[in-house]
């Protein structure tokens, strides 16, 4: 027997999105049922495994005030947070898409950046400077920020999802856990529900509209395979086990349009010897994204791809697919003394990959794998080749590349000839695929004829449209509260309005 709940508006997800979602829907005077697939002690979604850093609009360190409002007088004077305006943020979406991005929904990402974060920031989320991930000290005593990125969530990802819980719980939102959505309930007049199993209760929760924020198909293998490509059911999920596909799945079978790129995801370099699935005791800690000063080699001891393209936060979302692409999925990111004292707390955890020694050679014995003799030509002619006239400086692409060889390094680019080195074995690890639903700018999901599904809005990681190829990092948040708060609140809306059922 089909047990039977009522609300007037359901937000399928746990993560980020999905409670932004259903924050904005309380505001506007929605009751609101929460459908988290984990149980409580995994919830969250992927958000939960990030470092929570946000990408958002800041003209001045006014605007930053506003989100960091105990930001001290000498935090001011020994930081340069730089700027980051509205055209930083076209033109990196632009540029790392490849300009497919949708215009449209770029353009409420950046515009609500700055606002949606000033919301959270209003319903119990705290924000900080993101000092330790985004910032190097310079000779001065000043800190100067890179890559346009100066804002987290305080806590990480863990400190984001227990502020929404709490300002969730405080607003009065109905949280069920081990909830695993199965389909929507459809009429004619639209979406009015979703069929939910509960433990192992099945359970119809009644509604005047449904907001999908349940994330992508990263934990599914044979998604991962039919859709990525061969080999990607090897990848390790850097997040939750419960991003199967459902919300994509349910919705396509209510005729929604698919958007964006299927055959795309976010996936980064990930510790070697990390769990199948993302460890909460760990949480961001197995990726490893200090490549920049580095040099990558395959098990042929070969470098192939540019370690110094651009800043981290615009190629470690890529790189990812690159070494899944090499033999036996694997590559080893070879550091020496000159730059040791830059790699982010994560190459120093308990769980990590590692060789260490005083000599190359030495080090080629303990690296697992690789063509030792090669590795060792492989330094020699990077070594060679390197534009030592050039100052290095972390703090901007300082143009000390390499001459001559392929693939080059564009920038940062140091002899490994220092003692003692270090080398971490790395494999892919999969944060979120870009492909999911059409929606518009006000977050409703689209039909397959162009017009909106009434009762039906999106969120988060399932919406497609928004990144190809690669992302900008610090963007999924950011995307996931900005849409995450449209949808709430006009699902809210809808309901109001009589809503589907």
């Amino acid at each position: 027997m089909t047990e039977a709940l009522a609300a007037d508006v359901v937000v399928v997800g746990g993560g980020n999105a999905a409670l932004t979602a259903a924050l904005a829907a309380t505001e506007a005077g929605a009751n609101v049922c929460l459908l988290e697939a984990a149980p409580e002690a995994e919830r969250g979604g992927n958000s939960a495994y990030t470092a929570g850093a946000m990408r958002v609009v800041f003209d001045d360190t006014e605007a930053l005030r506003a989100l960091m409002p105990d930001l001290s007088e000498r935090e001011l004077a020994e930081t340069d947070f730089g700027a980051y305006r509205e055209a930083d943020y076209y033109d990196d979406m632009a540029r790392l898409t490849r300009y497919r991005a949708d215009p449209d929904l770029v353009e409420r990402l950046v515009t609500q950046s700055h606002g949606a974060l000033c919301w959270l920031r209003g319903k119990g989320v705290r924000f900080q400077p993101s000092y330790g991930r985004q910032a190097f000290k310079q000779e001065d005593g000043r800190f100067r920020f890179w890559g346009g990125l100066a804002v987290e969530a305080w806590g990480g990802g863990p400190g984001l999802v227990d502020a929404l819980y709490r300002a969730a719980e405080q607003a009065g939102v109905a949280v069920h856990y081990r909830a695993q959505a199965r389909s929507l309930l459809t009429s004619d007049a639209g979406v009015g529900g979703v069929r939910t199993r509960v433990d192992v209760r099945s359970v119809d929760v009644r509604a005047r509209a449904v907001v999908l924020a349940c994330g992508g198909f990263e934990a599914n293998a044979a998604w991962r395979a039919r859709y990525l490509g061969p080999g990607w059911d090897l990848a390790k999920v850097r997040g939750t086990r419960f991003n199967q596909g459902d919300g994509i799945r349910m919705a396509l079978a209510a005729g929604a349009m698919p958007a964006g790129n299927w055959s795309g995801c976010h996936a980064v370099a990930w510790d070697q010897n990390a769990p199948d699935f993302g460890d909460l005791a760990v949480g961001d800690g197995f990726q490893k994204h200090s490549y920049p000063f580095s040099i990558v080699v395959n098990a042929d001891g070969e470098r192939f791809v540019d370690e110094g393209a651009d800043f981290r936060n615009y190629t470690y979302a890529a790189y990812g697919r690159r070494v899944l692409e090499q033999p036996g999925q694997v590559a080893w990111q070879v550091f020496d003394a000159q730059v040791n004292h830059l790699l982010r707390d994560e190459y120093r955890i308990r769980q990590v990959t590692r060789a260490r020694a005083d000599t190359l050679e030495d080090l080629a014995a303990q690296m697992e794998g690789i063509d030792g003799a090669r590795f060792l030509a492989t330094v020699r002619a990077y070594n060679d080749a390197v534009s030592t006239d050039v100052p290095f400086d972390p703090t901007v692409k300082d143009g000390r590349g390499t001459r001559g060889i392929t693939p080059p390094k564009t920038n940062w680019a140091n002899r490994i000839e220092t003692p003692p080195f270090e080398a971490y074995a790395v494999t892919c690890g999969i944060t979120f695929t870009f492909g999911g639903l059409a929606i518009d700018p006000e977050a409703r999901v689209q039909a397959v004829s162009g017009a909106p599904i009434p009762g039906l809005f999106a969120a988060g990681e399932l919406v497609g449209g928004l990144f190809y190829g690669n992302y900008p990092g610090g963007t999924g948040l950011v995307s996931g509260a900005v849409f995450g708060r449209l949808a709430g609140a006009g699902a809210a809306r809808f309901a109001e309005e009589g809503g589907a059922t």
